[in-house]
């Protein structure tokens, strides 16, 4: 009897600290994935904000393109019939640049 009391008692000591074994685990598994759903939220809206950069970026890139196609129209350095003069004129800048 004395024997199968102790058996009883490491028993449930043995169960007792099973059982705080798994709650910390459930919590350390819930911290876990609590955390790698915050990190997920957080690159989320890092993801829209370089989206939306981007597409100011593009947009900014487009018009640059075209006041430079529009610039090239009329820069006398470009219909010039020296092209091949490796520095140009200060007055023939001078006429490009903006005032």
């Amino acid at each position: 009897v004395f024997q199968s009391h102790e058996e009883d008692d490491r028993k449930v000591r043995r169960r007792e600290k099973n059982r705080v074994a798994a709650q910390r685990s459930r919590k350390k598994q819930t911290q876990k994935a609590d955390k790698l759903h915050e990190e997920y939220e957080s690159l989320e809206q890092e993801n829209t904000s370089l989206k939306r950069e981007i597409g100011k970026l593009t947009d900014e890139m487009k018009h640059l393109s075209q006041v430079l196609k529009d610039h090239e129209k009329i820069c006398p350095l470009l219909h010039c019939t020296m092209n091949f003069v490796t520095v140009p004129r200060p007055d023939a800048l001078a006429s490009c640049l903006p005032r």
